[in-house]
Formats: C-alpha cells, sequence, structure tokens
C-alpha cells in the first residue's frame, strides 16, 4: 500500500535493544516524509501492532524474542501483504539474505552502513522496489543451499540456546522421540558430531 503523496509514509520499527531502536526511531523521525508510528520489543507485538496500524513499512531486526525478524516477515507477508518489511541486522551472511528474501523481505541493510541509506530504504521499498547491501547481493548466488527443514531449524535452534530434549518437546508439543529423530536429521545434515557443533555451523552460515 502505497501513501499519497503529501502523507508521510507510516513506520513500524521492531528491535529488541532498547539503545538501538531509540537510535533507529530517531533517525527516522527526523526525516520529513517519514512517521515512525511505534517502536517495539519483539516480533509478537510487532505483528500486533502492524496488524492494527497497517503501516506502510516494517523496519525489523532478525534476533528479537517472541519471532525472530525472518517469522516476522513471513507472518507480514501472509496476513498483510500491503506492508513492506526492511530487515536491517549485522548478520553480514549471504544464508540470511536468501531466507529474508524468501519470507518475503523488501530490504536487506546491515546496521554498519551509513543512516541516510535506512531513510532512503524505506521510501524505495514503499515504492515497491527491492533494497538490498549490494556485497551481500553479489554474495548469494554462491552461497550454499539450506538444507534444514523449518522444524529441524526451530528445534536446533533452540538445542543451540541450552533447551534439553525434553524442554523442547514440551515447547512445540511434540515426542521425546520426534524431537530426537529431528535433532539426528539435523546433525546429520550439518555433518556435526553434536546439536551444539550443528547449532554454531548452522548459524555460521546464517540457517538459524
Amino acid at each position: 500500500m502505497s501513501n499519497p503523496s503529501n502523507s508521510k509514509i507510516r513506520v513500524v520499527l521492531a528491535e529488541d535493544q532498547g539503545m538501538v531502536r531509540g537510535a533507529l526511531a530517531a533517525l527516522l523521525s527526523i526525516e520529513h516524509d517519514i512517521e515512525v508510528i511505534a517502536a517495539v520489543a519483539d516480533g509478537q507485538e510487532a505483528l500486533r501492532v502492524v496488524g492494527r496500524e497497517r503501516p506502510n513499512v516494517l523496519v525489523t531486526d532478525i534476533e528479537m524474542p517472541q519471532l525472530t525478524g525472518l517469522e516476522l516477515t513471513a507472518r507480514v507477508r501472509e496476513l498483510y501483504p500491503e506492508t513492506r518489511v526492511v530487515i536491517v541486522t549485522t548478520f553480514a551472511r549471504p544464508g540470511y539474505l536468501r531466507r529474508a528474501l524468501d519470507a518475503g523481505a523488501h530490504g536487506y541493510l546491515l546496521k554498519d552502513r551509513p543512516s541516510a541509506e535506512l531513510a532512503d530504504a524505506v521510501r524505495r521499498v514503499n515504492q515497491s522496489m527491492r533494497v538490498v547491501d549490494p556485497a551481500l547481493a553479489a554474495e548469494i548466488w554462491n552461497a550454499e543451499n539450506d538444507p534444514l527443514t523449518d522444524r529441524e531449524r526451530q528445534i536446533l535452534r533452540r538445542a543451540g540456546e541450552g533447551e534439553s530434549t525434553a524442554e523442547i518437546a514440551r515447547s512445540l508439543r511434540l515426542s521425546d522421540g520426534t524431537v530426537r529423530n529431528y535433532l539426528s536429521e539435523a546433525i546429520a545434515k550439518m555433518g556435526a558430531s553434536n546439536r551444539v557443533e550443528a547449532s554454531r555451523l548452522a548459524r555460521t552460515k546464517g540457517w538459524l
């Protein structure tokens, strides 16, 4: 949903680090044609706000509580496709970029880029253009394909954060045996010797 030329681009910002969230909100708010209508700290709250406010653009980090930025992007594409998504992250890995684009993101910027580039990205994405860090865009063609399924990724991420098989099973409403099977498959696909190593390797490649 593009906004009329005489109105501001309405933006929701999702970032779990308070100082970064405040800085990004301040940077965007000084732009004459951009209005930050909400700045929230987790993905689930961001989804609620997007549903209520229907902003033109959602700017989100990747790693957040409740829903990751990639999960949030996919949900927004499914439920509120008129809202376009820009991901702003520290993850300079083609694996993350590929997953972001697959999830429906229209922009992918690194946090170390000049601040003016974020406002420009919001404007361009609002006009149905795609904005991707040029160095990562070149690397994506040589990136390995992600072998993990969504469920394997979900379970491996939790295992890498220290959750036991029983804890993962309870939270995802699966049996212990099912969780072990998913973990075994993920470990084998990563060529790792255990769940911790598999999680580390997957994260390094941008697959978690």
